[in-house]
């Protein structure tokens, strides 16, 4: 238990890295670490409990996306700029680096292998990031709706 701890910690100073990197400050610089600690907290409590790397994946980005719809309009900020740092633990960094290695060495099957799990890694990220930017989108145009527009 105390492993799950550490690794959610690491993910939340990764996210606060980049962070960092992306010149964000004061209180965004603090939702998008706790993003991206909710991020890799929801990571973690799907693989654990048997569901596969995309489902975790894609959860895990449902909750960074949605945390970062949410949070972007209470701060008035760009919804990407908390997304991103929010996303960093979720990138498949070391499946990225066995794939080009391989394919630097010429084990061609070997590459063929972690491309397709890069690609699927890839796809269940950007598959939950794409859910909930079009629920925003039919929400907001609900809204609109609703008050008489058009």
């Amino acid at each position: 238990m105390a492993w799950y701890f550490v690794q959610t910690l690491m993910g939340c100073i990764g996210s606060v890295g980049f962070a960092v990197l992306f010149n964000i400050r004061g209180r965004k610089l603090l939702l998008a670490a706790g993003g991206g600690a909710l991020a890799w907290a929801v990571y973690l409590t799907c693989t654990c409990n048997g569901l596969d790397i995309f489902a975790g994946l894609f959860f895990a980005t449902l909750a960074a996306a949605l945390a970062s719809e949410l949070l972007a309009r209470a701060v008035k900020a760009p919804v990407i700029m908390l997304l991103v740092p929010m996303l960093i633990p979720l990138i498949p960094g070391g499946d990225l680096y066995y794939m080009m290695s391989f394919l630097v060495r010429g084990q061609y099957e070997a590459f063929g292998q972690y491309a397709q799990r890069v690609l699927t890694e890839a796809g269940a990220i950007a598959l939950g990031i794409i859910c909930v930017a079009s629920l925003m989108n039919i929400i907001a145009g609900l809204r609109v709706r609703a008050r008489g527009g058009k």
